[in-house]
């Protein structure tokens, strides 16, 4: 009896969220949480759930402008060491991205270890900028080389953290910042003061702070002056801007 062939996980992407125009002009690529290790598939219900209200809202704000939004449905629901998985779908997903729409720009906004994955991803040629929301990172060991950062050249990144974080070490956040910053000067990161892993506190701030950035990248909108500051300050004041209460509410109406 013939044995049959194990099926190939293949990476995709969700259909686009909210409202869409004919014509794209931008693409907002949502990468999902993980873990560390897992070869088991990721739940599409569960993994879209951490990122769809921020994309649909991102969608929403984007639309006139063009903007095209998809979740990342990943092959496997851990980062697997040195396979990086979740990197190497973000990296398909951009290619795929190219396919669909052409030569548009791309933004990687990534949470938890989509975070990470956002991160190590952003050098695909279509990527101009990443977003990682309470990015979980690797603890430093000496005997491991660190997070890469020469990816990050020539893009715009921001990085928003809970200080209370007690999954994803703010701290770790901080150096990879910080190591990016010295080759790059289009990073900044934001720190929400007493939230925890889920943001949950200030979870209206950060999807503000979030539109604020997508439209700055994708579309030359202008920045808030709050992201204009952490991008212009040095280090370390650019990278433990705090995330002010309320932030959005006093924002242009766009």
């Amino acid at each position: 009896m013939s044995q049959q062939a194990t099926p190939v996980r293949r990476a995709r992407l969700g259909r686009t969220l909210g409202p869409q125009g004919t014509a794209v002009s931008g693409v907002v690529l949502l990468l999902p949480g993980g873990d560390e290790v897992s070869s088991r598939r990721p739940s599409p219900l569960l993994a879209a759930a951490s990122v769809r209200t921020l994309g649909r809202r991102l969608a929403r704000a984007g639309r006139d402008e063009g903007l095209a939004t998809h979740v990342v449905h990943y092959r496997y629901r851990g980062w697997n060491g040195t396979e990086a998985h979740l990197a190497r779908d973000a990296e398909w997903a951009a290619d795929e991205a190219v396919r669909r729409y052409g030569d548009v720009p791309v933004c990687l906004v990534g949470t938890d270890m989509g975070g990470r994955a956002a991160l190590r991803a952003g050098g695909h040629e279509a990527v101009n900028s990443i977003l990682a929301i309470a990015p979980w990172l690797p603890d430093e060991d000496v005997a491991a080389p660190p997070e890469p950062v020469k990816q990050l050249a020539g893009r715009q990144v921001l990085i928003v953290h809970g200080t209370n974080d007690e999954r994803s070490d703010p701290e770790l956040s901080f150096r990879l910042a910080s190591r990016a910053k010295k080759t790059n000067r289009a990073v900044c990161r934001f720190e929400v003061h007493s939230d925890g892993h889920g943001l949950r506190h200030y979870r209206e701030e950060v999807a503000a702070l979030a539109e604020d950035f997508v439209r700055g990248v994708l579309f030359g909108q202008s920045f808030s002056r709050p992201v204009e500051d952490a991008l212009a300050a040095p280090p370390p004041l650019g990278l433990r801007m705090p995330l002010a209460v309320g932030f959005g509410k006093s924002l242009r109406r766009r």
